[in-house]
């Protein structure tokens, strides 16, 4: 992992902490994970999660291209995203946006009970991405950082 990576990785739990995530760390490594860490087009946006335009908006959105995975195969499209002003309202919107649907979402609902990181993003994952293999990706990035945020609590 490079000096910028980690950096971007401080960066983005600082921020989840400040909005209150449940789990900061896992959430960086997420945001890492969907952002190429802060490189991508939709990260300028302070978009950190690849969050979808709400039926109730409250930020504006942005129209770019996208990948997904449906049906076994990688498959572009368009879709409007949220822009956020900071990254603390990404991570903000990304807990409530998880909370409101959890009666909805069995797999958001277990990620808010969980009792560790890794139980938490296998969990979101099965609904949040369409990638069959992100929470693997997120959690080898937090096995790569989890000991230096212990090292600095």
């Amino acid at each position: 992992m490079t000096p910028a990576q980690k950096a971007f990785l401080d960066r983005a739990h600082d921020a989840a902490k400040q909005a209150g995530h449940i789990f900061p760390e896992m959430a960086a490594c997420e945001c890492a994970l969907e952002s190429g860490y802060g490189k991508s087009v939709l990260a300028q946006s302070c978009n950190l999660f690849g969050m979808k335009k709400h039926a109730h908006e409250f930020y504006p959105t942005v129209s770019l291209p996208t990948k997904e995975c449906l049906d076994g195969r990688w498959v572009a499209l368009n879709s409007s995203f949220i822009a956020y002003p900071d990254w603390a309202a990404c991570f903000a919107d990304r807990m409530e946006t998880l909370k409101r649907l959890a009666p909805f979402y069995p797999h958001y609902k277990a990620a808010l009970e969980a009792t560790s990181p890794e139980n938490y993003v296998d969990e979101v994952s099965k609904t949040w991405s369409t990638d069959p293999h992100r929470a693997q990706s997120c959690c080898q990035i937090y096995r790569e950082m989890v000991n230096d945020w212990n090292a600095n609590a």
